[in-house]
């Protein structure tokens, strides 16, 4: 993805930098034994988990399944490794590490909307039964783990509708996140500051996902070293993104891109310190992001002018 904004950040290590100079600041196919989505990636195609179309109302259902995934991937799809939609974020997992590769969200005013009779309390984090069981996460893995649930879709971004908000609390929504001064505090941040951006655009489009980024150690050399909890060895990645597209009302288009590591950050700190080159992010985690957006309509790049 070629951005033709002038960054004076170099390309080369500038996540491995950033993130260390932030941290010093601070998903064979898909089978279930209850259910079956078979999931065909058809490039340039919307993704989804198809519905058997039993009666005209299930048919309706998928209709608008379809409809809301391609509102979501308007802008191309980061990757296509096991695709998982939901009825309104759509999600690529990793079925090596048991968590999601990216999760992709469309927002806006009416969809960040407060319902009152949406109760995050009945909401129940459980497994994906989508995913097959050699490859999915369970609770038992986080249990004395030392690690939250972390969410990468936000609960908070779904609260319209009590099934939208539920869906986020599946497994494969989460990953091993630190609690304290992270998940709860500089992360929640971020996410809040992700739903304030449905106020200044039209139009906001978020993706998420983990990294696992090298450091080098003492003896000189460089490793990819990452932490695996429970049974099932789920990942615990080293640092978190999120790549923010805002659409004005005029068509143009502004992104925001964050690294944070997965630590404990000072709650201080200005989400502004985390931002970094996407094309950084995209050769960190080997995808590409909004690949079918026209560059001329991208003004704005972490605040600065293209």
């Amino acid at each position: 993805m070629a951005y033709r904004c002038i960054i004076n950040v170099g390309i080369t290590g500038t996540i491995g930098i950033g993130a260390w100079y932030a941290g010093s600041y601070v998903e064979r196919n898909k089978i279930s034994n209850n259910n079956v989505n078979h999931v065909k990636p058809y490039p340039a195609l919307p993704i989804f988990a198809t519905v058997s179309a039993a009666s005209p109302i299930m048919q309706r259902q998928e209709d608008s399944i379809v409809s809301r995934v391609g509102q979501i991937m308007k802008y191309g799809f980061p990757g296509m490794d096991n695709i998982r939609s939901l009825d309104d974020y759509v999600l690529s997992y990793d079925r090596r590490n048991r968590v999601a590769h990216w999760v992709f969200e469309h927002l806006n005013k009416s969809t960040v909307v407060n319902n009152p009779e949406v109760d995050r309390s009945k909401c129940e984090f459980t497994p994906d039964e989508s995913i097959h069981h050699y490859f999915r996460s369970d609770n038992s893995d986080y249990k004395h783990s030392g690690y939250d649930r972390g969410h990468l879709a936000a609960a908070g971004n779904h609260k319209a509708n009590q099934k939208h908000i539920q869906q986020t609390f599946l497994l494969s929504n989460m990953a091993p996140q630190v609690g304290k001064g992270f998940n709860r505090h500089s992360w929640n941040r971020l996410e809040k500051h992700v739903r304030k951006l449905t106020k200044v655009y039209k139009e906001v489009y978020c993706c998420t996902g983990p990294l696992y980024l090298p450091r080098k150690e003492d003896d000189g050399k460089t490793y990819v070293k990452y932490e695996v909890i429970g049974a099932n060895n789920v990942a615990v990645p080293t640092h978190f993104f999120k790549i923010i597209v805002g659409e004005t009302t005029d068509g143009q288009f502004e992104m925001e891109a964050f690294v944070m590591p997965n630590k404990a950050i000072d709650d201080q700190t200005p989400l502004n310190v985390f931002q970094v080159p996407p094309e950084s992010i995209e050769r960190a985690a080997g995808l590409l992001f909004f690949n079918k957006l026209t560059r001329n309509k991208l003004t704005k790049i972490n605040g600065k002018k293209c």
